[in-house]
């Protein structure tokens, strides 16, 4: 008998819910356990009490207390471990601007490519 791998937890942050939603369905069609927030605080609460979440997966342009940028950067600070995706659709940011090890797409982006790259991340 072979043992199953738990799938990678991803926690999508967007603040667009029908975008939110749509990504998190392909996202668990492509074999991901999927956590969903709206904005930067639902994302770091969820994060808190969340161990297993290994991959961030935020949009850049959002409301709040910190856009995307700054969520990962605050990700990468206290839960080094966990993957940095960024998605926008407004802007390109230079490299230097991102966290350490952090993957960007501008959208749209293609689906099922921004899932092998998720998977790559998490081995």
């Amino acid at each position: 008998m072979t043992s199953r791998k738990t799938p990678p937890v991803v926690l999508v942050v967007e603040d667009e819910g029908l975008v939110r939603m749509a990504t998190a369905d392909e996202f668990s069609d492509a074999g991901f356990t999927v956590l969903e927030a709206a904005n930067a605080d639902q994302a770091i609460k969820l994060l808190e009490t969340h161990p297993e979440i290994t991959i961030l997966f935020t949009d850049i342009d959002m409301p709040g207390s910190m856009d995307g940028i700054r969520l990962a950067h605050a990700v990468r600070e206290r839960w080094p471990p966990v993957k940095l995706v960024l998605v926008s659709g407004h802007q390109s940011p230079k490299p230097d601007l991102l966290p350490s090890e952090c993957a960007f797409f501008t959208k749209p982006y293609d689906i099922q490519t921004v899932s092998e790259a998720l998977w790559r991340m998490t081995g």
